[in-house]
C-alpha cells in the first residue's frame, strides 16, 4: 500500500511540471527575440565610425547614426512589449496561485472532517461490529464496501493536499522567477533609454555643424543625386530590356503550347470552330512563362521572410521613398531602395533564388540584377561581382564584394532595390529583420 502511495505521489509531481516550465518557456522566447536585436545593435554599434570635418564625411555620419537611433528605438519598443507581455504572464500566475490555495484550503477542511471521523471510529472492533450488525448478507457487503472505500477515500484526500501543496511550492518559484525577469527588463530599459539619449544629443551635434555648412552640404546632395540618376536610368533600361525577353519567352512558349493543342485537336477530329476559340488569345497578353508564374508566386509568399541582402553586421542609413532630413533646412532625399551599411569585407548576397539578369560597371563598380519571376532585385555598389548574367543562384548565395571606401574609414554601403517589373517597390517590409 505504501509504495503504491508513493507511485501516485511522484506521479502527480511530474505532472506539476508542465506549469512550472510554461513561464519559462515564454521568457526564453522573449528573450531569444529580444537577443537577435539586441545582437543586431552590438554588431551594429561596431560600425560607427568618428566623424571626420568635411560634409560629405559627415552626412554619411548622420545617416549611420540614425539609423543606428532607429534600431535602438525598435528595441525598446520590443522591451516595452516584453514587459507587458510578462505583467499578463504575473497576472495568471497570481491568479492561478489564487486558486490553488482556495482548493488547498477546501481539501484540507474535507481531510480534517474525515479524519475526525475516523477518530470517532478508529477501533478494529467498532467497523467489526459495524459490518456485523448488519440485518442481512446484502446489508454485510455494502458495508465492507462502504468502510474500505471511505478508507480509499481518506488516502486519496491525504495525497490530493500533497500535491496541491507541491503545486503552491512551485508557482510561488514560478512566479518570483517572472518578477525576477520584469525588474532585469525594467532594468534593461532604463539602460537602453540613456544611451538613446545620448545619441540623440549627438545627432543634435552633428545636424548642429551640417547646419553651418548648408552651402556645401546643398552641393553634396546634388552630387549624390546626380549619381543616383545615373543609376537608377541605367537600371531602368535593363529593367525593360529584361521584361521584353521575358514576354518574348512567354510568347514562345504560347506558340507552342498552341501548336501542340492544334496537333492534338486535329487528330481526335475537332471542329475548325473549337480551332479557332483555342487560339483567340492575343500573344501580348503572355507576359511570363510558366517557370516564372511559379518563381512569382513563390517569391511573393516568402514576403517578410527574406534575408538581408548583406552579410554580416549592418545598419539600413537611408530608406526607400522621399524623405526630409531631420533638422536639415532644404534636404530631400529620394531613394528608390534603401542603402544598408554593413561592415568592410561585407558580402552581397542574393534574397532568393533566381537567374542573373545583368551585370554592369558604372563609375569602375559593379551592379547586379537577379530576376525571381517578374520580380527582380538589384545589388549595387559593389567592388567585384562573382557572377554573370544567365547565372542561375540560391537563396543568401554570395554574388560580389561589397565596396569600402578607403578614403572615408572604409564606408561599406550596399545600395538594394526591388522591383515588380517596372515598379519601385519598398524593399524594408519584404525583408526578415
Amino acid at each position: 500500500m505504501m509504495k503504491r502511495f508513493f507511485v501516485i505521489l511522484i506521479s502527480c509531481l511530474w505532472l506539476a511540471v508542465p506549469l512550472f516550465a510554461q513561464s519559462n518557456k515564454l521568457i526564453r522566447e522573449l528573450e531569444s527575440k529580444r537577443g537577435a536585436l539586441q545582437k543586431q545593435i552590438a554588431e551594429s554599434e561596431s560600425i560607427l565610425k568618428d566623424t571626420k570635418k568635411d560634409v560629405g564625411s559627415q552626412l554619411n555620419s548622420l545617416a549611420v547614426l540614425t539609423g543606428q537611433i532607429e534600431e535602438r528605438k525598435r528595441y525598446i519598443m520590443a522591451i516595452n512589449n516584453d514587459v507587458e507581455a510578462i505583467q499578463r504572464e504575473l497576472a495568471s500566475l497570481e491568479r492561478q496561485l489564487h486558486g490553488l490555495e482556495k482548493d488547498l484550503k477546501d481539501k484540507k477542511k474535507k481531510y480534517e472532517a474525515s479524519v475526525q471521523y475516523l477518530y470517532k471510529n478508529k477501533s478494529i472492533e467498532e467497523k467489526l461490529m459495524f459490518i456485523f450488525s448488519a440485518k442481512n448478507l446484502g446489508q454485510t457487503y455494502r458495508r465492507m464496501r462502504y468502510v474500505r472505500e471511505y478508507a480509499t477515500y481518506q488516502r486519496l484526500q491525504g495525497e490530493g493536499i500533497l500535491k496541491k501543496q507541491d503545486q503552491i511550492r512551485k508557482k510561488k518559484a514560478e512566479l518570483q522567477q517572472v518578477k525576477i525577469a520584469k525588474e532585469n527588463l525594467l532594468q534593461e530599459r532604463e539602460s537602453e533609454k540613456v544611451k538613446l539619449e545620448e545619441q540623440e544629443k549627438e545627432k543634435r551635434t552633428l545636424v548642429t555643424n551640417l547646419q553651418k555648412k548648408q552651402k556645401g552640404l546643398q552641393n553634396e546632395i546634388n552630387k549624390k543625386r546626380r549619381e543616383a540618376n545615373q543609376l537608377n536610368a541605367r537600371i531602368d533600361k535593363l529593367i525593360a530590356e529584361e521584361i521584353e525577353r521575358a514576354r518574348k519567352r512567354a510568347q514562345e512558349e504560347a506558340r507552342r503550347e498552341a501548336a501542340a493543342h492544334k496537333k492534338e485537336e486535329s487528330k481526335e477530329g475537332k471542329s475548325a470552330a473549337t480551332e479557332t476559340a483555342a487560339k483567340s488569345k492575343p500573344l501580348e497578353a503572355y507576359t511570363m512563362s510558366k517557370a516564372d508564374r511559379e518563381l512569382s508566386g513563390n517569391f511573393a509568399a516568402n514576403r517578410g521572410k527574406l534575408p538581408m541582402p548583406i552579410s554580416g553586421a549592418y545598419i539600413i542609413t537611408s530608406r526607400y521613398g522621399q524623405y526630409a532630413v531631420e533638422g536639415l533646412r532644404n534636404v530631400k532625399l529620394d531613394n528608390k531602395g534603401i542603402d544598408i551599411q554593413g561592415k568592410p569585407g561585407a558580402q552581397a548576397r542574393a534574397i532568393f533564388d533566381g537567374k542573373v539578369a545583368a551585370v554592369f560597371q558604372l563609375n569602375g563598380l559593379f551592379n547586379v540584377l537577379i530576376r525571381h519571376g517578374n520580380y527582380i532585385s538589384v545589388y549595387c555598389n559593389l567592388s567585384s561581382a562573382s557572377v554573370k548574367a544567365g547565372d542561375t543562384v540560391k537563396t543568401k548565395q554570395s554574388i560580389g564584394q561589397v565596396f569600402s571606401d578607403g578614403t572615408d574609414n572604409g564606408r561599406t554601403v550596399l545600395h538594394f532595390q526591388l522591383r515588380r517589373e517596372k515598379e519601385k517597390l519598398n524593399p524594408e517590409p519584404w525583408l526578415n529583420r
